[in-house]
């Protein structure tokens, strides 16, 4: 094989437009009513019965076992064997095979290792699969005929988002990478790999598939790893020429563009775009450049995630390039490229689940009528530094300073908060907030055996309330409306005003906006 050379920087994407219909049509037709069923089985704790594959590089061993039995999965991956008899996928974390019209499982992995996204070599002797079973991920395939298991990649850290074939069943291309994933190609006998996108540093590329001519690798390419408060769009479709080494992207969709998937004969692509909040299949002619909607919805994709596993579940063609076989709704479907019906494609699993050792965590746990607390708020002294006021799990207390035993002022049953002292140190006053009435501002006396009053005539927002002169209290008010409809923790004063209300109640008067 001649040494690749490396793509040149990536100036001016979307050279090629997406002509697909926007919109998608109805989702009536690709779901049938079929319910979902699944039988779950006790979890096994028979630690001498457990017959599983031994991984040494694994920290955790299989102790305890989960088995039940499911017609239904989540996040599959399959593809399609070469005579278009066997659909291989994963469930679970393990690798199944069944006949293509459906039917009973065969377990193909097992074990406590975490293994993904089968594909079949070219002349099906060879099955390509992610798994962490040395203690990463990386690329493994396994060889039918000598029943053996063989290490592609050897990293120490990093995910393996996928990798596909070259139609010559000597290669295969793979992503891999912490967080930015690039396009990396092995021999099947193994070595060192080669890097075919070094550069741009920050474009990541995930979900290769190699063209039927072996000419291009197809992928799923971004900006950087991922963030936060994703805007549309995160990714788009990109090729990698193999002679040119040059990367052109080939898509421009506002709903993103990923995992593209080929047909044999090289005349269709089908991908995954999103419309509006929900995830679709979109099919394009090779020929003309024309697109559909071929599956809508589907199930939500991971463009908002570094996307370990890929953008979207991994899906295959059939031999004949009729039909595409890709999972949603928990079900295995067969979407013709007309556009007709899709067909579920039944299937039953056994499924046994090795696991670790359970976690136990014994916690004491004081029997007492008192706790203590790890928080106070809003402490503030008394006038003459004697007493101390605070809240602790949003009630109010009072104590002697620095000694002395907190008592509750109130026997009230809401929030209060942000305490105040009278300028003689006889008296409290204090915002409080029910859910159902909103905000007060109350006064507790302190003297003899205290009384507690609601001094405010309206119920609104009230905070940081201050005691000043002339038995004033100056307060902040807003409606209860800025608490209720708040985010977080914090609100917005801009709608507030400052206003003081006479210690022996009465009418607020306002002082300024706040805002």
């Amino acid at each position: 094989m001649k040494k690749l050379t490396q793509p040149a920087l990536l100036l001016a994407l979307g050279i090629t437009v997406s002509t697909a219909a926007i919109m998608p049509r109805s989702t009536d037709m690709f779901f049938s009513n079929s319910s979902l069923e699944s039988t779950t089985a006790a979890d096994s704790t028979k630690k001498d019965s457990l017959d599983y594959p031994k991984f040494k590089d694994l920290p955790l061993k299989p102790e305890r076992e989960v088995k039940f039995t499911t017609q239904e999965g989540t996040w599959m991956s399959v593809d399609v064997s070469p005579d278009g008899k066997t659909i291989a996928f994963d469930l679970m974390g393990d690798i199944y095979t069944i006949p293509m019209e459906g039917g009973k499982a065969t377990p193909i992995t097992s074990g406590i290792a975490y293994e993904t996204h089968p594909r079949y070599s070219p002349d099906g002797k060879k099955i390509l699969f992610t798994s962490d079973r040395a203690g990463n991920d990386n690329l493994w395939y396994i060889d039918m005929e000598k029943k053996d298991t063989v290490q592609v990649t050897k990293d120490k850290n990093g995910d393996v988002p996928g990798a596909h074939w070259t139609p010559d069943g000597d290669y295969i291309v793979v992503s891999k990478g912490r967080r930015i994933s690039k396009l990396w190609m092995y021999h099947v006998d193994g070595g060192g790999g080669i890097q075919l996108n070094e550069n741009p540093a920050s474009m990541k590329t995930i979900d290769p598939f190699v063209s039927p001519d072996g000419k291009k690798v197809y992928f799923s390419w971004r900006t950087g790893s991922w963030n936060y408060n994703a805007t549309l769009p995160q990714y788009q479709i990109g090729t990698y020429d193999f002679d040119k080494g040059k990367i052109t992207s080939i898509t421009s969709r506002y709903g993103s563009a990923f995992t593209p998937t080929l047909s044999k004969d090289g005349n269709w692509m089908v991908y995954g775009s999103r419309w509006q909040e929900k995830t679709g299949l979109v099919i394009r002619n090779m020929q003309t450049g024309d697109e559909k909607w071929l599956a809508y919805p589907v199930q939500r994709d991971e463009q908002e995630s570094i996307a370990p596993q890929g953008v979207l579940p991994a899906m295959a063609f059939t031999p004949d390039s009729k039909f595409v076989i890709a999972s949603y709704g928990g079900k295995l479907w067969k979407l013709p490229v007309d556009g007709s019906a899709a067909t579920e494609i039944p299937f039953e699993a056994d499924v046994k689940l090795a696991m670790g050792p359970r976690l136990y965590f014994n916690y004491s746990i004081k029997d007492t009528t008192h706790k203590l607390a790890t928080q106070i708020r809003d402490a503030v002294p008394s006038p003459d530094g004697k007493k101390l006021a605070f809240t602790a799990l949003n009630r109010l207390y009072v104590m002697d300073y620095p000694n002395g035993n907190p008592k509750r002022v109130t026997k009230n049953e809401f929030t209060e908060a942000m305490p105040t002292w009278s300028p003689d140190g006889t008296q409290l006053a204090f915002v409080t907030w029910e859910e159902k009435n909103g905000g007060s501002l109350y006064k507790a006396s302190l003297a003899g055996n205290g009384s507690i009053t609601k001094i405010s005539s309206e119920n609104a927002l009230y905070s940081s309330p201050s005691w000043g002169p002339n038995n004033r209290i100056v307060v902040f008010k807003a409606p209860n409306r800025v608490q209720i409809e708040a985010e977080g923790p914090f609100v917005n004063g801009s709608e507030a005003e400052m206003i003081w209300i006479p210690a022996a109640g009465g009418p607020a008067r306002k002082i300024a906006d706040a805002g």
